[in-house]
């Protein structure tokens, strides 16, 4: 961890990990929001190539107990077409091996409990992100200080926020981008392809609609060949594109640079982009501009960081963008918090508008465009058990130091 206090280093040696408890959940998606997908491509409200309508979100909540009582939180998201996991084959990696690398450990010790899991376990990010997400959760509320403290400190306590537009009807993505302006959104990322003539009116109906000064970002998830998604990034170039999200198959990394090469539009990736060795891979060929993070890829807080001074290093901005529920938002605001000057991109948390309820007892205000850090220890926010009751779709596995 990324703090020069003396005071949170001398907890080192302090308590240890002797619990994990895992919840497998699952929370549906609001009424409006299962309406509007359906009503777009595939089901879905975008153009990934998935089968199975997405009516909500799978789950794995995470909760680790120190020997002195203290607690600490975690959370992952799983999707099969994006993540290519689901919640019990995370939480069998952790009850069959990760968990031995963090019981008994101080949550302080991040590197260590990095280092041992990836030693003896081969990817899998997903799950080690969740164990190390909770570390931090756990090592703030045991030295009283807020997550993002653990980071380097805190730069905002307002993170400027983006929204989302499902790839629906023209009419209603437009009237959604002027929605969410009114609301004080400065920037939005826009669902497309469909086709390269609709993706063009797509965009230029909403840059006429909204102006000059909102910004723009869109993902193709994956609709297009190499040769296509050229084309189809040259129509919309000129109304000013932040960066393209993932506009050829996801692990396509030769394809993307291809395209990177042919644009002048930043691309990112996203479905295809786990850890920090695909991130440099993407990077070093020459296929991305931007570097994405969320909580699930690369993993957790410590390889977040990692990745964003990769990406300073390299001259890349980073995107923060998810769709969670309220403790893997909080951690994705703590990040952004502690690293804002390095990002270059407003943070796309837009669980709260997609799923009924975030799991957590007082909700993070999203007021007026931005996100206000939580202020308490670690993550600042606490879990809902009645909530996690209701949603979990098993019983809590419970592991503990033999």
């Amino acid at each position: 961890m990324e703090s020069n206090d003396e005071e949170i280093r001398s907890f080192q040696n302090g308590p240890r990990i002797v619990r994990v408890e895992l919840t497998p959940v699952y929370v549906p998606f609001r009424e409006t929001v299962r309406e509007i997908m359906r009503s777009g491509a595939g089901g879905l409200g975008m153009a990934i190539p998935a089968e199975e309508e997405w009516l909500g979100g799978d789950f794995v909540i995470c909760r680790l107990t120190a020997d002195d009582g203290n607690t600490g939180l975690g959370e992952a998201l799983v999707w099969l077409p994006e993540t290519g996991t689901n919640t019990d084959q995370v939480i069998g990696i952790i009850n069959q091996a990760l968990s031995r690398y963090a019981l008994g450990e101080s949550p302080f010790d991040v590197e260590r409990i990095r280092h041992r899991m990836n030693c003896n376990v081969s990817r899998n990010e997903v799950a080690k992100g969740l164990l190390d997400m909770a570390c931090y959760d756990l090592a703030g509320r045991i030295c009283g200080r807020r997550a993002c403290d653990l980071m380097g400190g805190c730069v905002v306590g307002e993170i400027p926020l983006a929204a989302l537009i499902p790839l629906v009807d023209v009419e209603s993505m437009v009237f959604l981008a002027k929605s969410f302006q009114q609301g004080g959104i400065g920037t939005i990322r826009c669902k497309l392809g469909r086709g390269i003539t609709e993706d063009e009116e797509i965009i230029r109906r909403i840059r006429e609609e909204v102006g000059e000064e909102m910004r723009l970002r869109v993902d193709y998830n994956q609709a297009y060949t190499p040769d296509r998604a050229v084309r189809a990034i040259h129509a919309i170039e000129p109304y000013v594109i932040d960066f393209a999200e993932t506009p050829v198959r996801a692990t396509d990394y030769l394809g993307m640079a291809r395209v990177q090469s042919q644009v002048n539009t930043p691309l990112m990736a996203h479905e295809g982009c786990f850890s920090l060795q695909d991130i440099i891979t993407l990077s070093e060929l020459g296929a991305i501009g931007v570097v994405g993070i969320n909580s699930e890829r690369p993993g957790g807080v410590t390889d977040a960081l990692r990745a964003i001074s990769y990406a300073e290093m390299r001259g890349m901005s980073v995107c923060l963008h998810n769709q969670t529920l309220g403790i893997a938002s909080a951690m994705q605001m703590h990040i952004a918090a502690a690293r804002f000057h390095s990002l270059g991109h407003a943070v796309e948390l837009f669980g709260h508008v997609m799923f009924e309820d975030d799991l957590i007892v007082d909700a993070i205000d999203y007021e007026g465009g931005f996100a206000s850090l939580p202020t308490g220890p670690g993550w600042g926010v606490e879990l809902d058990q009645d909530a996690l009751d209701h949603y979990a779709t098993a019983p809590t596995l419970i592991l503990e130091e033999r």
